[in-house]
């Protein structure tokens, strides 16, 4: 974002002229594009379950399935053409087309091992989980160790691919969905600009999908690298691959039940700055790769995003070492008057919590009520625009304050104009308007979800806090993965009832596309 320009929330739903005719069977079939290639993917893991022995007909399956279940959408129309309320279907399917197909492995992988995931609302939750990037899950320790490495390779996998977006890499990488991708792109991208950074939109998603698997190959190398030299012993080959799946596109899941937690501390400074990475816009990088380092210095999204890490971390980091989180739990080591453990885990969690990444490298769930508070304020802000981050979302808070502040300004001086401003440019009030459209959506559900998780789970006799149930909905829709108590980072939500589960699934689905879009499709299937 480094013009500083920002396009309102609302404009991804253009209006349509009354009795314009809804194409849905070009969405589908172009959706049954996006399930086939998803569906290829699983070659990856179809080849570490060959070297291992393990799991080989789960993925053989569940590969034919998909490939079949797409060619057979592909049918419906022969020339799919979309409009915007069908490019608005089409990406709102996509995401849960992708979730259904990746959850296809995790239920059939479930049958052999006596796994949580042989039920199927698990085993989507679980998916769902995974393709929107959020961590959160049904698999506790023993869970993780009943699974295959094919199993828990794509696990990672679909965190990767659903970070930069499945749309969009399907743009990079197919011409029939380029012809379409700018809408398309701009319905499934993270926060409320999309900036064209090359004159084709098949290249700009070319340009972000390049750096954003670059920074994932460097990660691996660096994890692995530490092997070699005999600073990570348990960071073999398999879990550099794996952590580097899920830690660009703030995913979260890892194959060990303690999180990054299992690994040494070398580990966990070197995963720090990628998880940072992975909540900047993404834009910005491509600009710097041409030289051009004032468009992030001079981004006030980057500034504040940065200067909100650094704050939070110094503040939590000052908690830690005073002694005043004392219930630091059974896993992250001590941290009160230990200056280097204490900034370690302080940036660790906030960097991962901050962006919605996940990852854990503490039992912050025993952490103290201050402690608490703090990371829970983190969960808060989100990434940037462009970002793999989840949540609200850095510049819309930016924009939220100085459209609070302009309102009681002019208040005090009615008879005065003043725009809302960011980076010396003028915000549109259409996006101004569209934000905090967004951001009220965002509250009312997330508030109506905790009452909801709480009052579900008093039904069937689960004992959860006030705390943990609003943990739980925060986490969920801010695709953040793990929250407080019985869902904290060495937890699971395998306790919530099928309906709570299905809920929360859904609160995935909508937080990764933002919640508008979702909830404009809904109006005009009523419409129609």
């Amino acid at each position: 974002m480094s013009n500083c320009r920002v396009t309102a929330d609302v404009s991804r739903v253009t209006s349509r002229v009354p009795g314009t005719p809804f194409e849905w069977r070009a969405s589908c079939s172009l959706l049954g594009t996006v399930v086939k290639y998803f569906s290829l993917t699983m070659l990856l893991p179809l080849l570490v379950a060959v070297v291992y022995g393990e799991d080989v007909w789960v993925f053989a399956v569940s590969l034919v399935i998909g490939v079949t279940a797409g060619l057979a959408l592909e049918r419906l129309e022969t020339d799919p053409d979309l409009g915007p309320r069908e490019a608005l279907l089409l990406v709102s399917l996509s995401w849960l087309a992708a979730a259904v197909v990746a959850a296809v492995p995790f239920f059939l992988a479930g049958q052999g091992t006596a796994s949580t995931l042989a039920n199927p609302v698990n085993a989507l939750f679980e998916a769902t989980s995974g393709v929107t990037t959020t961590g959160a899950t049904v698999l506790g320790q023993i869970g993780l160790e009943r699974h295959s490495h094919a199993v828990m390779l794509w696990r990672q996998l679909i965190q990767w691919l659903g970070g930069m977006g499945i749309i969009v890499l399907m743009i990079a990488i197919l011409p029939e969905v380029a012809v379409n991708g700018a809408q398309l792109m701009q319905n499934e991208a993270p926060g409320p600009e999309l900036q064209k950074l090359t004159p084709r939109i098949a290249e700009t998603a070319r340009a972000l999908w390049l750096i954003y698997v670059g920074f994932t190959l460097l990660l691996m190398a660096l994890l692995y690298g530490l092997h070699l030299v005999g600073y990570a012993p348990e960071m073999d080959l398999y879990n550099a691959i794996a952590h580097g799946f899920s830690t660009l596109p703030t995913g979260g899941f890892s194959p060990q039940a303690d999180s990054i937690a299992y690994f040494s501390a070398a580990v966990q400074w070197v995963i720090i700055p990628f998880m940072i990475v992975a909540g900047v816009n993404f834009a910005l990088f491509w600009h710097v790769l041409k030289g051009e380092f004032d468009a992030m210095l001079d981004n006030p999204e980057f500034r504040t995003y940065a200067g909100a890490i650094a704050v939070i971390t110094a503040f939590l980091a000052f908690v830690l070492y005073r002694g005043a989180a004392p219930a630091l739990g059974d896993l992250g080591g001590t941290t009160e008057g230990v200056a280097e453990s204490a900034l370690r885990q302080a940036a660790f969690q906030i960097a991962s919590l901050l962006n919605s990444t996940g990852y854990a490298s503490s039992n912050f769930a025993q952490w103290d009520a201050h402690a608490k508070m703090i990371l829970l304020f983190a969960m808060f802000i989100g990434g940037s625009a462009g970002s793999t981050g989840g949540g609200i979302k850095v510049v819309r808070w930016l924009v939220t304050i100085k459209a609070v502040k302009r309102e009681l300004y002019t208040t005090a001086r009615p008879d005065v104009v003043q725009p809302v401003k960011l980076g010396g440019s003028i915000v549109d009030e259409d996006a101004v308007r569209g934000i905090l459209v967004f951001t009220m959506l965002y509250f009312v559900l997330l508030g109506a979800s905790a009452v909801f998780l709480s009052l579900d789970s008093a039904r069937i006799g689960f004992d959860i806090s006030t705390l943990e149930a609003f943990s739980a909905a925060l986490a969920t829709i801010g695709n953040i993965g793990p929250g407080f108590g019985a869902v904290g980072p060495f937890g699971s939500y395998l306790e919530f009832s099928p309906v709570s589960k299905l809920w929360m699934t859904l609160l995935m689905w909508f937080g990764r596309l933002e919640i508008v879009p979702v909830l404009a499709l809904f109006v005009i299937t009523v419409e129609d």
